[in-house]
């Protein structure tokens, strides 16, 4: 601001150049400060900006009218000329939600600061509804409102947070509902504007107190029937996104069947009423009673089924012949037995006596091969001193003492020559000489 204040007045050169130069010894004249700030303001250009009319005053050709933020304690005053607002086709009315061209005004003379209005007209409900739109379509295409993402209610919630008008119909339709559903519900209720400036800070603010809360099993967001216009702050970016990012399960009833705020698409269930909404996040006792003794009616039935059932099988089971008669099964096998024991001593036994004759051929052929049958038919056999076999003649020269054993006894001999073709040699002294051993 130094710089748009920096010309000094041509009427004196002792004015200090720019406003970081003055001091108490050399201050700027009053108007010289009022004229700078003018310039200054004068050159801001005009904004359009949005709120809504909390004021309106007409007076002859000049309107005077407050506007307030859509969604913060922050209001402007502003003037129009007649004709502006004689221009519009709908009058303007408290409460109406408009845009309108404001250019910033400073007036010298008591250095009040006002907005000039160039141009305004009212936020008609479609392009409201097209605002909302393109902020449903923008949010599915991050995903926000897939399915995958949703999370489940619990089967039976223990305490339940509840996010409501204060002293609200369906604050009263929630708990109502709910109690008479399942007596033992507990609630934990957050009253907070639903509708106007604040309520989408505090709708937030509820959640984040309750959402971290591990008592918390799940979460309702409950309001009554209105207007587009009452019901925008549920369409709000940041109360969806809010919703998107709790861990607890939230649970959207705002309004009646045919309203659909963005916050009904990224709730985890969307309630079409608050009433709905306890019929949905309870399980009904009388209902669940009546479950429970069907079931029970339906165990005893198959129970009792069953149990005919096998005690039929055992009554078929018992007429047959083998339980009737079980000794005539072992009567059988024991004839059976005796049979086979009959077959198998009769086998053993001729095979004992096959055996038999066949070893006592093998005895008796044996025994034909016997050395002792050979004696017997008159052979001897001859021998060395050493126990030798004698084969050949020529193993006994003269003198060799010979062993020859009969069938009975053996008699001791001596070599005295070898004889020819069965004769003996010409020496009759050696004739018959043998010694009986």
């Amino acid at each position: 601001m130094s710089e748009e204040l920096s010309a000094a007045s041509p009427e004196s050169s002792s004015v200090p150049a720019t406003a970081a130069e003055t001091s108490a010894d050399r201050p700027w004249p009053l108007r010289l400060l009022s004229e700078k700030l003018k310039a200054h303001i004068d050159r801001a250009p005009a904004a359009w900006v949005e709120g809504q009319i909390i004021e309106l005053n007409r007076r002859a050709n000049v309107s005077y009218l407050t506007l307030r933020d859509i969604d913060a304690e922050i209001s402007l005053s502003v003037t129009l000329f007649g004709s502006t607002l004689d221009s519009l086709e709908v009058p303007l009315e408290k409460g109406a939600r408009v845009v309108a061209q404001l250019k910033p005004d400073f007036w010298l003379k008591t250095g009040r600061l006002s907005m000039q209005g160039k141009h305004i007209r009212a936020v008609g409900l479609g392009e409201l509804l097209a605002r909302i739109e393109a902020l449903r379509q923008a949010l599915a295409a991050e995903g926000l409102f897939a399915a995958e993402r949703k999370k489940k209610l619990p089967l039976l919630p223990q305490r339940i947070g509840l996010i409501t008008g204060r002293d609200s119909d369906a604050m009263k339709d929630v708990l109502r509902n709910a109690a008479l559903r399942w007596p033992a519900v507990q609630f934990e209720v957050r009253e907070v504007p639903v509708q106007g400036v604040n309520s989408v800070a505090q709708i937030i603010g509820a959640l984040a107190e309750l959402d971290p809360d591990p008592r918390i099993d799940v979460i309702v967001i409950a309001r009554g029937g209105g207007s587009l216009e009452d019901l925008l702050g549920f369409s709000h970016e940041s109360l969806v996104r809010a919703v998107s990012a709790a861990q607890t399960p939230v649970v959207s009833a705002i309004g009646h069947e045919a309203d659909r705020p963005l916050l009904d698409e990224v709730a985890d269930l969307r309630a079409s009423t608050p009433t709905d909404a306890a019929k949905r996040i309870v399980p009904d006792l009388r209902e669940e009673l009546d479950g429970v003794q069907r079931m029970r009616n339906q165990l005893r039935r198959g129970i009792e089924l069953l149990a005919d059932r096998e005690r039929e099988r055992l009554a078929q089971l018992r007429s047959r012949p083998v339980l009737a008669n079980p000794d005539g099964m072992i009567t059988v096998r024991a004839e059976d037995l005796r049979r086979l024991q009959d077959r198998a001593f009769s086998s053993i036994s001729l095979m004992t006596t096959r055996h038999r004759d066949s070893l006592s051929h093998l005895l008796a052929q044996v025994r034909s091969l016997s050395p002792q049958k050979t004696l017997d038919r008159g052979y001897a056999v001859v021998q060395l001193d050493d126990g030798r076999v004698l084969r050949s003649a020529a193993d006994a020269p003269p003198g060799t003492a010979l062993k020859i054993r009969l069938a009975q006894g053996m008699l001791g001999a001596e070599s005295t020559k070898q004889l020819k073709d069965g004769v003996a040699a010409a020496n009759p002294e050696s004739r018959g000489k043998t010694e009986r051993i």
